[in-house]
């Protein structure tokens, strides 16, 4: 139990680093939360700051997902306390302590805990995003679909032995609702055509 209480601190404060806002300022000298949708994580990144430190702040927030996962997974975490690690390590990502209980939609970080804990159906995954972003051009379309997905998939894809399988249906399907919750003002504007689309720059 120290050893999950300690995990879960950790994946909290790792998840909570706000990496869109510090690529922003540091390099950019642009705070994103003022600029295009207003949102912290990776896609705003690449709208307002261009694709390269739009990559950056996606492959930041990933590994802020997959680092606190991979180390409790190390340090003997297994089962049910490591599928909370991953739970708590999104949630530091949405409901981040540095920004006031503020901050992305979790896409990123998600990929990031779930390319540990079941990197076979994440690249599934990756898959059927790519595939309906490029033919839509809406990342938000792919984002809510993919949380739809994941779940499912997790009940006919193979997991690894150490997961218990409706634990993890469990923990996909509350972050797929947390992602669709999240996206529901970008949902509004896919159903009366007003989202923007995703140009690839």
């Amino acid at each position: 139990m120290f050893k999950f209480i300690f995990f879960a601190v950790l994946a909290y404060v790792m998840g909570s680093i706000p990496t869109g806002v510090i690529i922003g300022k540091k390099l950019k000298g642009i705070d994103i939360r003022e600029h295009g949708s207003k949102n912290s994580g990776a896609t705003n990144a690449y709208r307002v700051l261009g694709a390269r430190y739009g990559v950056m702040v996606l492959a930041a927030d990933a590994a802020k997902g997959f680092f606190p996962v991979m180390f409790a997974d190390l340090a003997g975490v297994k089962g049910t306390f490591l599928i909370l690690v991953g739970l708590i390590t999104i949630m530091g990502h949405s409901l981040s302590i540095f920004l006031k209980f503020k901050g992305g939609k979790g896409v990123a970080t998600s990929l990031g805990v779930f390319l540990y804990l079941v990197p076979q159906i994440m690249l599934v995954t990756i898959g059927v995003f790519v595939i309906v972003a490029y033919f839509s051009k809406y990342v938000s379309l792919a984002s809510v679909t993919c949380a739809a997905l994941l779940p499912i998939l997790t009940l006919i894809m193979p997991i690894r032995e150490s997961l218990i399988r409706v634990e993890l249906f469990i923990m996909t399907f509350l972050i797929g609702a947390f992602v669709i919750y999240r996206h529901r003002t970008n949902i509004s504007r896919l159903m009366n055509g007003s989202e923007n689309k995703f140009k690839f720059k």
